[in-house]
C-alpha cells in the first residue's frame, strides 16, 4: 500500500471528498500559527511523540473509519506517525515533503472567459497568495507571479500564449517574486514601480499612473492605477473596466497594512488618500481580485477569491468615509504580527540579497500577514 501522497493529490482529494482527516503532528504552537485549511477536511493536532508513547487509540479524535493524511514540517515525523497508524489498522498516508511541499503548491481557477479575455487566478493556498494570468489572443500578462516562475511559464505554454508583460503590484514582503525570472524566460518585460525598488540594480520598467498595456486583442485594456499606502509604490490594475487586480491595497476583508517600511503613520495617510481619491471612484460592480486572502471563507462558490466592490465597501467601515484621524489610527496601530522574514524577502525582491532554493523555501514558511481588517 502506498503510504504517501503529493500536495497535488491532497488537493484533489480534499476537493472530491468531505471525509478526509488531516492529522498535523507538529507542535501545537506551530499548528496554531499555520496549518492546512479546507472546507472539506477535519483537522486534528497530535504530536508523533504522543502517538509513540500512548498509541493512537488514546486519541479518539483520530478516527479509524476515515482516510487520514498525516502532516509535519518536512515529511519525516509524519512518515513515522503514518507507520504507527497503519500498523494499528488506520487508513493513513503521509504528505510528501510536509508543509514545505504544501507551501509550494499552486493551482489555477478561471475567473472569467470571453472571446477577448481569459482571466485566470493562480492560488497558492498555503501562503494565501494570489496571482494572475490575463490571456488575450496568443499573448498574456502575468500579475504578481510568485517565486516558482516555471509554473506560470508552463501554464502559458499549455495555453499556447506568450507572456508579453509581467507586472508586480508592489515589492512583496511575504514571498519572493518570480516576476523578473518569468519575464526573462518568456522574453517579456518586467514592470514594478521605481519607488518600491530603492537601491535595486535589477532590470525593470517603471510603472506609472494610467499606463496601458497592449497585448492580444485590441479591445482588451489593462491600465495601471497608482494606489499607494501598503507601500509608496503600490499599484492596482484595471482590466477592461470590470476587474480590479488590487494587489495588497484592498482585500476581500481588509486593507493593506502600511507599517512594513517603518513609516506606519506616513504610509497610512497615503492609504487614506488612496481610499478617498481612488477607491471611492470605483464602480460598485467592479470585481476586486486581490493578491492575498485570509481564509477559505473568502472563496466564491466558483473557487476563486474575489468580490464586487459594493460588497467589500459594505462590510468594511474603513471604506465608508471615516475621518482621516480614525482611518490613520486604525491602519497604523492594528496591524498585528509581521510576515516572517519580511525584511530579508524585501531585500531579495530588490536584488540586494541572494538566496538558494532551500533558503527561499525556509524564508517563505508561514502564512501571509499583509492586511488590516476593520476599526476596533
Amino acid at each position: 500500500m502506498n503510504q504517501s501522497i503529493t500536495a497535488q493529490e491532497l488537493h484533489d482529494r480534499m476537493n472530491s471528498s468531505s471525509d478526509t482527516v488531516i492529522l498535523d503532528v507538529r507542535a501545537e504552537a506551530a499548528y496554531r500559527d499555520w496549518h492546512i485549511a479546507h472546507k472539506n477536511v477535519e483537522l486534528v493536532n497530535v504530536q508523533t511523540s504522543k502517538l509513540k508513547t500512548n498509541g493512537p487509540s488514546a486519541y479518539p479524535e483520530i478516527p479509524m473509519d476515515k482516510p487520514i493524511v498525516v502532516v509535519c514540517a518536512q515529511g519525516n515525523a509524519s512518515a513515522e506517525a503514518t507507520a504507527i497508524l497503519t500498523e494499528k489498522g488506520y487508513n493513513a498516508v503521509n504528505l510528501e515533503g510536509g508543509m514545505n511541499s504544501w507551501s509550494e503548491f499552486y493551482y489555477p481557477v478561471t475567473v472569467a472567459k470571453t472571446d477577448d479575455l481569459e482571466l485566470i487566478q493562480i492560488v497558492r493556498p498555503a501562503k494565501g497568495c494570489l496571482s494572475y494570468l490575463v490571456v488575450s489572443g496568443n499573448e498574456a500578462v502575468a500579475v504578481d507571479p510568485a517565486r516558482h516562475a516555471n509554473y506560470y511559464q508552463q501554464l502559458a505554454d499549455a495555453k499556447g500564449v506568450q507572456v508579453k508583460h509581467v507586472l508586480d503590484t508592489h515589492c512583496h514582503a511575504d514571498h519572493i517574486s518570480g516576476g523578473l525570472a518569468l519575464a526573462e524566460s518568456s522574453n517579456g518585460k518586467y514592470w514594478v514601480t521605481a519607488s518600491d525598488m530603492q537601491g535595486s540594480e535589477l532590470p525593470f520598467h517603471s510603472l506609472t499612473d494610467g499606463l496601458e498595456f497592449k497585448f492580444g486583442n485590441a479591445s482588451l485594456k489593462v491600465i495601471s492605477v497608482t494606489t499607494p499606502g501598503h507601500t509608496p509604490g503600490s499599484v492596482s490594475f484595471m482590466v477592461n473596466a470590470g476587474y480590479l487586480l488590487s494587489g495588497d491595497t484592498v482585500f476581500i476583508s481588509g486593507l493593506g497594512r502600511p507599517d512594513l517600511g517603518g513609516k506606519a503613520q506616513e504610509w497610512a495617510k497615503m492609504l487614506y488618500e488612496t481610499v478617498s481619491n481612488k477607491l471611492s471612484k470605483i464602480e460598485d460592480d467592479v470585481l476586486v481580485l486581490p493578491a492575498h486572502f485570509s481564509g477559505i471563507d473568502e472563496m466564491t462558490e466558483e473557487g476563486y477569491v474575489g468580490a464586487e466592490f459594493k460588497s467589500i465597501r459594505g462590510s468594511n467601515e474603513l471604506l465608508q468615509g471615516v475621518s482621516e484621524d480614525e482611518f490613520t489610527h486604525a491602519v497604523a496601530h492594528q496591524v498585528g504580527l509581521t510576515p516572517p522574514n519580511y525584511d530579508t524577502i524585501i531585500q531579495i525582491n530588490r536584488g540586494l540579497v541572494a538566496a538558494t532554493d532551500a533558503e527561499a523555501t525556509e524564508l517563505e514558511i508561514g502564512p501571509n500577514r499583509c492586511a488590516v481588517k476593520h476599526l476596533a
